[in-house]
């Protein structure tokens, strides 16, 4: 993993490095639109030599002299400069086109919301006249149970109560006439309750359906969270988005080159031209143990007899060495 792991540091700041060029390049062509392809390509060829002057800063920074060296540091922070820049073209234009659906949204559910409150108007206005109906109702009642006439009688002078037929006549068609226009109100106050509860589902129906609540919908709750503007919000996060976007591909390109240095000064190549880990023997090196002892007595003789060749190490002796066999005779080798 170790070996592999400055071209996995080189793979990401690449692919970031190229992201950042396409945002770019696409933003800016944005502005520029009518020389759209124009501009790709000058920008395009800025991104790519952005990252080369980059790599040679990084490599030749002791080597090159100091205006030489200020030019290409400029250079460098400028183009990364006009890469957020296009960043930022990019992200905005894509919020304008989210924020102008939400924009329509928005006032379709005015129009229904604005509808809505005239039927509530018209509500609350009829919940009082009902009120006002319920107590005149009720007061009529108690005028027709109250409906009493007294008088006192000439021969035995005594007090006489008794009811009015006419004036119970008149409190009856007055309760009579209250109490069908305390239904007329009734059906009226459910009429307009099913219309605030359909303009209600019309609005719950837009928002729910609406792509455009699903995207801006964490934005929206960090808006209301922080009691500022959404655009104020949006654009926040733009900025903190560009800051970090180009500057960390540069600098992952930049920390790629270092890996490979140090992966180059860790390694060396070894006859068969191959890179190989330096005093890899000492880095696995640990204590000898007495079982080492035979291993290597018996190494010693082993290369011993190999190197017999200017080796003052064990021979064959004389006696040991086998005589040819006598003609026409064959030996069976085991």
């Amino acid at each position: 993993m170790k070996n592999y792991f400055p071209y996995i540091v080189l793979i990401a700041a690449l692919g970031l490095a190229s992201s950042a060029a396409y945002y770019s390049v696409f933003g800016i062509s944005k502005l520029f639109s009518a020389q759209a392809i124009a501009v790709a390509i000058m920008a395009g060829t800025l991104e790519v030599s952005k990252l080369i002057a980059a790599t040679y800063l990084h490599r030749y920074w002791k080597k090159i002299n100091f205006l030489f060296k200020t030019y290409l540091t400029v250079a460098v922070i400028i183009l990364m400069f006009i890469t957020s820049i296009g960043i930022y073209g990019f992200l905005t234009a894509s919020y304008q086109t989210t924020a102008n659906d939400l924009f329509i949204m928005d006032k379709e559910i005015a129009v229904i919301e604005m509808k809505k409150s005239r039927f509530e108007d018209q509500l609350t206005g009829y919940i009082s006249e009902k009120n006002q109906l319920a107590i005149s109702i009720s007061e009529l009642t108690k005028g027709l149970s109250n409906n009493k006439v007294q008088w006192k009688d000439k021969e035995t002078g005594q007090i006489l109560t008794s009811t009015s037929s006419s004036t119970r006549k008149v409190l009856q068609k007055q309760l009579n006439d209250f109490k069908d226009q305390r239904n007329n109100v009734s059906l009226k106050i459910e009429k307009i309750t099913d219309s605030i509860t359909s303009y209600d589902l019309n609005i719950l129906d837009i928002e729910s359906n609406s792509t455009v609540t699903n995207e801006i919908g964490p934005l929206k709750y960090v808006s209301e969270l922080l009691d500022r503007p959404m655009n104020q919000v949006v654009n926040w996060f733009i900025l903190i988005f560009i800051f970090v976007f180009d500057p960390l591909a540069v600098v992952l390109l930049i920390a790629a080159n270092k890996a490979f240095d140090i992966h180059s000064a860790e390694t060396k190549e070894n006859i068969y031209g191959e890179r190989v880990i330096k005093n890899k023997n000492i880095d696995a090196f640990r204590p000898p143990h007495p079982s080492d002892a035979a291993e290597w007595d018996e190494a010693e003789k082993r290369m011993d007899i190999i190197g017999q060749n200017g080796n003052d190490g064990l021979h064959y002796d004389d006696n040991d060495t086998p005589e040819p066999p006598p003609a026409g005779q064959t030996i069976k080798i085991s």
